[in-house]
């Protein structure tokens, strides 16, 4: 990639020096291109968040960053993805941004604190790092103002505005931006109730109760996953191994091309690694007669992301062992599925899940007690296997909503219009000396997308085959159709 200059309109030590001839020449003979601009279809989707959040905190000043570009090597940063909260309620997607909510007699005004675009009527064009020599063609503020249906003013003007922001009337969605941090001190009188982390949790909350746009984008989301996981399964061949990294790969060009990236690092984990809950190294081969465990989501155009895991025989087909443990983790799964509708305690899906692994760690011989002291509380032996729960929140985050209270998450009940993902597994350790050899180095994690409905759940991510029959043909028939390009 070709170097970058400065933030500020100048040279870099590694850049040559400008003669004033090359300035002079540069600054002439340009000619300004219209940038053709029209409201989003979402922008009301936006501006409803924005009067939900407003309505929660009247009178009060907030203060929402999407965050600054992180470095990745010396002068390189990672690709710039805005912070959750704030694209939930901009839609903005440029770093360094600032949202502020201004309390007015009935409400909050709204304005967006952004960069102003460095045309060719100064240097910056072609010096500064964000000038449209190095970066394209950016939004004018009335041209952003239009798209998102939000009133704009430059970045420059942030700091006069959060100068004039009291503490005490001011609350921040913190830990996004290290200027505006600093410029409003954390102010918290109450202990039991600070200020900074009332704004996050309400946000979150928000966030539990998806809207039809918003389901919508997790369809196409998941829709494109599945599509990857075809995509690998294609190229994934039967009878001798792979890189782990070609499969990543794979899946990461259909994440790419139908999406934004993907909505996490792949966990592509063969054989062994299969028990490693995290593996994201993925530097393993695939060994025909092994198992492979993909754990994959493909981010949208619009974040939302997909969060879908499968595990697959590498072969083509389970050994009798391999298929009895995955059987367990289908009817745990399936079991917590049945147990989704309104009203119903997020713990009773996980313990309804944790049963039926227990009943078959139970069934293998492994439980050193019975089910039901296993799934007492005070035990819970048989986490040893399972070592995570049932599955999480799913949005514009995998983890959707992590700020939310206890009371309204995980201790609380489900509600139409929540997204969660439901996904238990079982995991042998290969150096796990109290279950017999033949099951170490063996893991199962079955994974899918679930909308809670008025009357039970609707799985999003269904056309992913699940049962170990199902698997098989699955495997098969995406084989003989062969490997393919997106498109």
């Amino acid at each position: 990639m070709a170097e970058k200059s400065g933030a500020q309109p100048r040279t870099e030590s590694h850049d040559p020096d400008f003669p004033e001839a090359f300035l002079q020449f540069m600054r002439d003979g340009w000619r300004d291109e219209e940038l053709s601009v029209a409201p989003l279809a979402e922008a009301p989707n936006f501006a409803k968040r924005r009067a939900a959040l407003s309505a929660a905190f009247p009178g009060e000043t907030l203060i929402i960053p999407s965050g600054n570009e992180k470095v990745r090597a010396n002068d390189t940063e990672y690709p710039f993805r805005p912070g959750s909260d704030f694209f939930y309620l901009t839609g903005d997607r440029d770093p360094d941004s600032v949202l502020v909510l201004r309390p007015t007699g009935s409400g909050h005004d709204a304005v967006l604190y952004t960069r102003q675009r460095n045309s060719k009527e100064t240097d910056a064009f072609f010096r500064s790092r964000n000038g449209e020599l190095w970066i394209g063609r950016t939004h004018t503020l009335g041209e952003k103002a239009t798209e998102l249906g939000l009133e704009t003013a430059a970045l420059g003007e942030l700091g006069g505005v959060l100068a004039h922001s009291a503490p005490g009337r001011t609350r921040v969605l913190r830990g996004f931006d290290a200027n505006v941090d600093r410029a409003i001190l954390a102010y918290e009188p109450e202990r039991d109730k600070p200020r900074d982390r009332e704004l996050a949790w309400t946000l979150s909350e928000l966030k539990l109760v998806k809207d039809e746009w918003e389901i919508a984008q997790l369809q196409a989301a998941i829709d494109a996953t599945v599509r990857g996981f075809e995509d690998v399964t294609r190229v994934l061949p039967a009878d001798r191994g792979v890189k782990e990294r070609l499969l990543e790969g794979v899946f990461g060009l259909r994440a790419r091309h139908d999406g934004n990236d993907v909505g996490y690092g792949s966990i592509v984990g063969s054989g062994a690694h299969a028990t490693i809950l995290h593996w994201v190294r993925n530097t393993g081969v695939t060994t025909p007669g092994d198992l492979l465990l993909m754990d994959m989501g493909v981010e949208g155009h619009n974040l939302y992301t997909a969060d879908v895991t499968r595990t697959v025989p590498v072969s083509g087909t389970f050994t009798p062992l391999q298929r009895q443990v995955y059987d367990i983790v289908h009817a745990s799964q399936q079991a917590g599925m049945d147990a989704i509708r309104p009203g119903v305690e997020y713990k009773h899906i996980h313990l309804t899940c944790m049963r039926v692994l227990a009943e078959g760690l139970h069934d293998l011989g492994l439980l050193p007690v019975s089910v039901d002291e296993a799934m007492d509380g005070n035990s819970t032996v048989y986490r040893r296997w399972t070592l995570h729960g049932f599955g999480h929140m799913l949005g514009i985050d995998v983890h959707d909503c992590s700020n939310a209270r206890n009371e309204n998450y995980r201790d609380g009940n489900l509600a139409e219009g929540y997204v969660l993902t439901v996904e238990p597994g079982l995991y042998f350790q290969p150096e796990d000396e109290l279950v017999p050899a033949e099951l170490r180095g063996v893991g199962v994690r079955i994974e899918d997308d679930v909308l809670v409905t008025a009357d039970g759940y609707r799985n999003l991510s269904a056309e992913l085959p699940r049962s170990s029959a199902e698997v098989q043909e699955w495997m098969a028939a995406q084989r003989a159709a062969g490997p393919r390009l997106p498109g």
